[in-house]
């Protein structure tokens, strides 16, 4: 767990792009407010670069372990100087440190999870440097439309069990039709005191 904790606090001092949308300091996700709802928002989240892994286990089990293997690439478990320098054999490449962005996010159900880090907004799929653990996929995330719901406290199963079941009675009371199961986005470091984080579950609209 103490070296867990380690790695995520690491992972939150990485600077983020120049220019970019911020969060206490952080790169996060380009977005739109479309309209609000009592407490909740309408969000069209622009198109996005991601890096994701599915993982077996419990959430938080999950949560750890992707967070792991993602924190792992961006801290440099990756093929960076080969883009550079094509001689390099693969494998032997020094490894190129990317920034970490906020939020990390969190969906699945069933024992099956995938966490998603965003990219940085300088990156694309031709200069993002390539993993050397082949459970790491990268997408480039469609425009989308979104219902969001924001809350604070410790993000355990319960908490995010009630948010998702009160954002699905906004929608309801909206006259909306949220698809598919939750997701969830963790905007703050470890250590942040649960009145002072930001969490979010969201649905996506049609």
């Amino acid at each position: 767990m103490r070296k867990l904790m380690t790695i995520l606090a690491t992972a939150f001092l990485l600077a983020p792009a120049a220019g970019a949308e911020t969060y206490r300091g952080y790169e996060t996700p380009a977005y739109k407010v479309e309209r609000r709802i009592g407490t909740a928002e309408v969000r069209v989240y622009a198109p996005a670069l991601v890096a994701e892994v599915t993982v077996r286990g419990t959430r938080q089990g999950a949560a750890n372990r992707g967070f792991r293997i993602l924190a792992g690439y961006i801290f440099g478990k990756n093929d960076g100087s080969a883009r550079i320098d094509m001689t390099t054999p693969v494998g032997q490449a020094r490894g190129e440190k990317i920034a970490m962005t906020t939020p990390v996010a969190q969906a699945g159900a069933e024992g099956l999870w995938t966490i998603r880090f965003t990219m940085p907004a300088t990156y694309t799929r031709d200069t993002l440097p390539k993993a050397r653990d082949p459970h790491i996929r990268f997408l480039d995330l469609p425009e989308r439309r979104v219902l969001v719901l924001q809350f604070s406290g410790m993000p355990g199963d319960k908490v995010l069990v009630e948010a998702a079941d009160r954002l699905r009675g906004i929608a309801a009371a909206a006259g909306l039709k949220p698809q598919g199961a939750p997701e969830y986005q963790f905007y703050d470091p470890p250590l942040t005191l649960p009145w002072n984080r930001r969490n979010e579950v969201l649905f996506a609209l049609p």
